[in-house]
């Protein structure tokens, strides 16, 4: 085995450290405590065909809503895929986090070893792992949108850099997938994340010199974005379909959840308590122990790099990493809130801490750097030595140069896992929890379909249900019965007997375009109440089979036969390129 693949499988395989705790029966207390839910539903639709998922069925206290249609998907299917391999819910979501640590293990290791070599790679790998806001992010926000965010960062950067300097066709069909998954991860994430990836691509084309390529990106971005459409577009175009502003204001205002110098650099206290008004809340927001100390002590080191063109590239990227980096940790600070002010977009962050994401991501490819720059100390010192005895004393200098780097990146490395690892693990464990003990029990699944009750709520609702939707249509005026009620995740089947002149018959759902009503067949209208939004329709004495259907869009159809097509052609390019270099 290669040493570069050795130190792969080394850091994946020391990120255990940081998901061990995982491997437990039963389940773990997090503040977002619906990924269980999610992962419920778009179980649901599955099994209802329902693909893509768009509409959840028991979310706003039983009436449903569009989640799926705004919320990033990517991470609850890969759940659902272990899902149908057997696994239960809970342990889905347990094993969608295991993935996620060992991606982004993975990802920041070849990232890294593109940049700095091997050691570099797994220093920067490990650093990574056990970066204290990963913590944060599982065990007390079970943020696994987010978490998963990290897993796409290096692969981006990683995918730019390679085709850049190897212009193999290969890397660019990388980089559009790993945008589109970032895409379909947390598109929160990919709005702070793309102004720092357009800075590297125009750094490494100058560096490179390879201007000329640019176009080819153009095209590239242009795929990703139709890998992901069916998403993208009508999160964007169909967003003034429901409530987004409860998402900015309020406990979600970006000016309360600011964090302090020495939160980032300093404080190491650790807590599961909620991110609360001020900068003296519980949970942690430090950048890590030694993170920033190997990325501070980076910056001087740099200046002993060899005067050469090759060199010369490498501290440029040590200096972009340090500016991006720095840049991201102002923006947590109070300090700059005028940025915030001018820059309006930026409150659907609601979390100014979230730019720790790519504090972490620089830092650690930033400390990455040490284990580089000390082989290139060594080898500048090595050629300005007399050449007397040179070939007796080379050998000598290798072999000691190696073990004396191999020894510091291990020691660094250890060090990473030990000030951090204690912090990987959970507040509280629930041993014997299941899942049918999580949906059975009445109180715990009311608080599942009410949480976030406002969050994509459809405009047609003023304002969130005050208690749960009946079960099945009723009559709002008139007499008769509802027969053989049958529902789907995003569709209502049943017959209806009128035995009065006329009757009203509502159905528990909220106005969404497009429902689609058909009473025998024959598509009619129907209204809206005006207190929950709650779709209605008039019938006449007699007996009625009546179906209400959510149908796509014209802008939901587009996006996913956009999707379709890109998918289609990513795989065409796939095997066209993989062909074409097995042929050279």
């Amino acid at each position: 085995m290669k040493k570069s693949q050795f130190l792969f499988f080394l850091a994946v395989v020391l990120s255990f450290f940081a998901w061990q705790t995982l491997l437990k029966p039963g389940y773990f207390s997090m503040h977002d405590d619906m990924q269980a839910f999610r992962l419920l539903e778009m179980d649901k639709c599955f099994r209802d065909s329902q693909l893509p998922c768009r509409w959840v069925p028991d979310a706003g206290f039983g009436y449903g809503y569009p989640l799926f249609n705004y919320y990033p998907p990517l991470p609850y299917y890969l759940a659902q895929l272990i899902h149908s391999l057997g696994f239960s819910i809970l342990d889905s979501i347990k094993a969608v986090f295991i993935l996620g640590f060992l991606i982004a293990a993975g990802t920041m290791y070849l990232l890294g070893q593109s940049l700095w070599g091997p050691w570099g790679g797994f220093l920067a790998s490990i650093l990574y792992s056990f970066a204290p806001y990963h913590a944060v992010d599982i065990y007390a926000r079970g943020a696994l949108n987010e978490f998963w965010a990290f897993a796409w960062f290096p692969a981006v950067f990683f995918s730019i850099y390679r085709y850049i300097e190897t212009e193999k066709k290969k890397y660019l069909l990388g980089f559009a997938l790993f945008y589109a998954l970032l895409f379909l991860t947390h598109n929160l994430m990919v709005l702070i994340f793309t102004p720092v990836a357009i800075g590297w691509l125009v750094l490494n084309l100058l560096s490179f010199k390879k201007v000329r390529l640019w176009s080819r990106f153009i095209g590239s971005s242009l795929l990703s974005l139709g890998l992901a459409a069916f998403f993208v577009f009508p999160v964007v175009l169909e967003k003034k379909l429901v409530h987004l502003e409860t998402m900015i204001v309020g406990y979600f205002n970006y000016l309360a959840h600011f964090v302090s110098l020495n939160q980032l650099f300093l404080r190491r206290n650790w807590g599961y308590d909620a991110s609360v008004w001020g900068m003296e809340e519980d949970l942690s927001f430090q950048i890590g122990w030694p993170h920033w100390w190997l990325a501070f002590l980076v910056i001087p080191l740099a200046f002993f790099l060899p005067k050469n063109k090759e060199d010369e590239k490498k501290r440029r990227l040590i200096f972009y990493f340090l500016i991006f980096g720095l840049t991201a940790a102002f923006l947590t600070h109070p300090r700059s809130t005028f940025l915030w002010k001018k820059l309006p977009f930026l409150e659907y962050l609601q979390f100014p801490w979230r730019f720790l994401s790519l504090v972490i991501f620089s830092f650690s490819l930033l400390a990455g750097a040490l284990p580089f720059i000390l082989k290139r100390i060594i080898q500048n010192q090595k050629r300005s030595r007399n050449n007397s005895k040179v070939s007796e004393f080379k050998t000598v200098s290798d072999q000691q140069g190696r073990i004396f780097i191999s020894f510091v990146t291990l020691a660094l490395a250890a060090s990473a896992i030990l000030l951090n690892a204690p912090y990987f693990k959970e507040d509280i464990w629930y041993w014997h929890l299941t899942d049918s003990q999580r949906f059975s029990d009445p109180g715990q699944w009311e608080r599942q379909i009410t949480s976030g009750i406002f969050d994509y709520l459809p405009k047609s609702a003023p304002f969130p249900p005050g208690e749960a939707a009946l079960k099945s249509p009723w009559f709002e005026s008139g007499e008769g019965e509802i027969i053989n009620y049958q529902r789907g995740t995003n569709w209502y089947r049943f017959q209806v007997r009128v035995v009065s002149d006329e009757a009203v018959i509502k159905i528990p759902t909220f106005d969404f375009p497009d429902w689609e009503l058909k009473v025998d067949q024959e598509v009619r209208s129907f209204e809206a109440d005006k207190e929950l939004g709650r779709p209605f329709f008039y019938l006449s004495q007699g007996e009625y089979r009546v179906s209400f259907e959510l149908k796509n869009t014209p802008i939901r159809v587009f996006s996913n036969w956009l999707s379709l097509i890109s998918w289609l052609g990513f795989f065409w390019l796939a095997f066209k390129y993989s062909s074409a270099e097995k042929a050279e």
